[in-house]
């Protein structure tokens, strides 16, 4: 075979390759071709769900057996309880503690539509949802914000030995020295003096402030 025979047959061939994407492709069924497509049309929202009282747990774990029974991993992604940090003083000594700060609730992101909601609202736990009526109202990017419920990409400019200013939280305007900086993870470490000692914090990077030296 001369050369010129064989670069195109290695042209051909490359054309001819099949991706795995293609494969999955073109192995659906005309319904699940259809679900895939009508779960592509949907857009992921945070919402809040309803709990009985003390059984924050228990709803958000039996939420993730039912994902995992139904195979809804491509509608329903983070399941989370609402938690803050707090000062506390317990025997005349104070400590930080983290507690819920919504007590009654989860928060989920899904993708939702009204083939889930009988999914979602019999999950043991559950109540339903927090909205009109007890229709699924989707918080708005204000309050996704607010939450914390997704981590803001921050511009800064900081080292370690750095001093700066806790700016909001439990921890509000104590002053501390940062050990490690995590972008990617939106934190850092910071040395703060609580309690008559020093003690390892971890801080958004929203929640802080530079203090030039």
């Amino acid at each position: 075979m001369e050369e010129k025979d064989i670069l195109n047959k290695i042209v051909n061939d490359e054309e001819n390759v099949v991706t795995e994407e293609e494969i999955e492709e073109t192995s659906l069924t005309d319904d699940e071709q259809g679900y895939k497509d009508f779960v592509d049309s949907l857009e992921a929202k945070w919402y809040a769900l309803h709990t009985f009282s003390g059984y924050e747990n228990v709803a958000k774990e039996n939420l993730e057996t039912v994902v995992e029974k139904f195979n809804l991993q491509d509608r329903i992604f983070d399941i989370v309880i609402p938690m803050e940090d707090v000062v506390e003083e317990k025997n005349g000594k104070k400590k930080l503690v983290q507690r819920k700060s919504m007590p009654c609730y989860i928060l989920a992101k899904i993708k939702y539509a009204d083939d889930l909601w009988h999914n979602i609202t019999r999950t043991r736990g559950v109540t339903g949802f927090v909205g009109p009526n007890g229709r699924p109202w989707p918080l708005t990017q204000e309050e996704v914000i607010k939450l914390r419920l997704e981590k803001i990409k921050v511009e800064v400019d900081l080292a370690a030995g750095d001093s700066v200013e806790i700016v909001d939280g439990a921890l509000n305007g104590m002053i501390g020295k940062v050990t490690e900086v995590n972008t990617d993870a939106g934190v850092a470490n910071v040395i703060v003096e609580m309690f008559g000692r020093e003690t390892a914090v971890e801080v958004e990077l929203s929640q802080i402030r530079k203090i030039n030296n």
